[in-house]
């Protein structure tokens, strides 16, 4: 088979991780007979320098024509002083908007190798951690009515929370789906002892339940939620959640499960299409350098290959590949704590290929 991928390397590390993905892109396709066609294009900071815009348009048209879109990663200091609404990082809420990218699918696994990179206590972490955050996406505050205004207080600045019932509904099957494929177990989290949008998000959420009477749903506050995660996270399987919270949920989950540099993440639309990037940052004090962590972008390449193609087998060589580099000792330095093999960014690529 032929896949067509839209490849936005974007800044700092960026570059450096996807360029590692695609050697074992490359890899998966000789072994299995696909072959994938990449066209790179750029969104994020090297898009401003060059057009003068963080989205060109040239970028959205590559990716509307591709099957799926890899990203590495935008922003960096050197754009620090731009306005907000110049900065590298609009162009990912551009890219949402644009692709119809609603559901943003986290994982938070705690590979057995890195455990004592967690944070958190042994007995806490003991039988593993396998959380999914799905997050809505397109909806929400960062989407809402904002703007300035006059008070009595001096100026103000406000942001709209809102959500209509269908957004809510769509993102709540996708959450479904996945405990069905899974513990079949949902918490849906928000704050519906304040918020009026969280009150819709709760009601509609609980009808979608309706339709999964396998599927156990629990509801939790978000601040409760953060507390949880901490205190007792092997409670959680699937959750649900708004923009906002989940925005903030899933950095957390990805801070327990020890290395931010593991975490893979997808942002998918309606259909198979789908938009997939590491959770980690652009790093731009070690790009170049081959300090970088590339398997978190490697893992996005197994979710894309999963979720959009179909690919389950591929995506298994690839999660089974990263699982006994690390078996094998070998570390890169945001995982190396003294023991085991340190090695680079290019390294770390080329093992992972070779043991596809």
């Amino acid at each position: 088979m032929n896949y067509k991928l839209a490849v936005i390397p974007g800044d700092g590390i960026g570059p450096d991780v996807v360029e590692q993905t695609l050697l074992v892109l490359d890899k998966v396709g000789e072994k299995f007979g696909h072959t994938f066609q990449y066209h790179k294009v750029l969104a994020g900071g090297c898009a401003i320098d060059a057009t003068g815009g963080c989205l060109p348009q040239e970028t959205i048209d590559v990716c509307k024509a591709s099957d799926a879109v890899l990203l590495g990663a935008v922003g960096g200091w050197k754009w620090d002083t731009l306005p907000g609404d110049q900065r590298p990082e609009r162009a990912l809420l551009g890219l949402r908007k644009a692709l119809g990218l609603f559901a943003n699918l986290r994982p938070a696994l705690l590979f057995e190798q890195l455990a004592d990179a967690s944070p958190l206590k042994p007995e806490i972490l003991a039988g593993g951690l396998d959380i999914v955050v799905v997050r809505e996406l397109t909806g929400g505050i960062y989407f809402g009515e904002k703007g300035v205004k006059d008070t009595d207080l001096g100026p103000a600045a406000y942001d709209i929370e809102q959500y209509a019932e269908e957004e809510v509904r769509r993102i709540a099957k996708v959450a479904f789906d996945m405990a069905m494929k899974r513990s079949k177990h949902v918490t849906s989290v928000d704050k519906a002892n304040v918020l009026e949008s969280s009150r819709l998000w709760r009601r509609v959420v609980t009808e979608v339940a309706k339709d999964y009477p396998e599927v156990t749903l629990d509801h939790l506050y978000v601040d409760n939620a953060a507390m949880q995660l901490v205190r007792n996270p092997r409670q959680f399987d699937v959750i649900v959640t708004s923009n906002i919270f989940g925005d903030i949920l899933s950095d957390e989950a990805s801070q327990i499960t020890g290395s931010i540099g593991m975490l893979p993440s997808a942002s998918l639309a309606q259909g198979n299409f789908g938009m997939y990037e590491p959770v980690h940052g652009s790093a731009p004090d070690i790009a170049g350098q081959d300090k970088a962590n590339p398997m978190a972008t490697i893992l996005s390449a197994a979710m894309m290959l999963r979720y959009t193609f179909g690919l389950g087998q591929e995506a298994d060589a690839i999660e089974n590949a990263v699982k006994s580099v690390l078996d094998q000792g070998y570390r890169t330095p945001d995982l190396f704590a003294g023991e085991g093999t340190l090695v680079g960014t290019a390294e770390m690529g080329r093992r992972i290929a070779e043991a596809i």
